[in-house]
């Protein structure tokens, strides 16, 4: 019997992960396959959760609709820095994720959107955000 994908499994697997409409943001399909332990942040939760009981050898493509996935895009997470309060540095630009520095000592990202002299829009949603998704992955083996 084929071992199955269990919530604290080592797993070793093939994923893609592509928009609604099939473009590819990341996959490991034709390269080397992801070996990943659940339950300790590697994958996103609701990814995990799709492998959840697959079998050794089943390959599934699963459907997800924004809140299933990587959440609703939230405006309050939009905020317009000054230009004075972005990491030093480096070259801004639209679209360039930046990393910034929480009062409790963690890091968090956010993604210029805009930016013009004074300030930036910077998004701190996920960058998948208010997206669905196609999430299609191949289980090669379970520990």
């Amino acid at each position: 019997m084929n071992e199955c994908v269990k919530d604290d499994s080592l797993v070793t697997l093939n994923y893609r992960i592509a928009s609604s409409d099939d473009d590819e943001l990341i996959s490991t399909f034709g390269s080397r396959p992801a070996t990943l332990q659940l339950g300790n942040g590697e994958l996103a939760p609701m990814l995990e959760r799709c492998l959840a009981g697959m079998p050794v050898g089943e390959r599934r493509v699963f459907l997800l609709e924004a809140q299933q996935a990587f959440g609703l895009h939230h405006p309050q997470l939009l905020q317009r820095l000054p230009r004075a309060s972005l990491p030093a540095g480096e070259e801004i630009k639209t679209m360039t994720l930046l990393e910034f520095s929480a009062p409790d000592g963690g890091r968090y990202t956010g993604l210029v959107r805009e930016i013009d002299d004074q300030a930036a829009l910077i998004d701190f949603n996920h960058p998948l955000a208010g997206k669905s998704i196609r999430f299609e992955v191949e289980v090669i083996g379970v520990l």
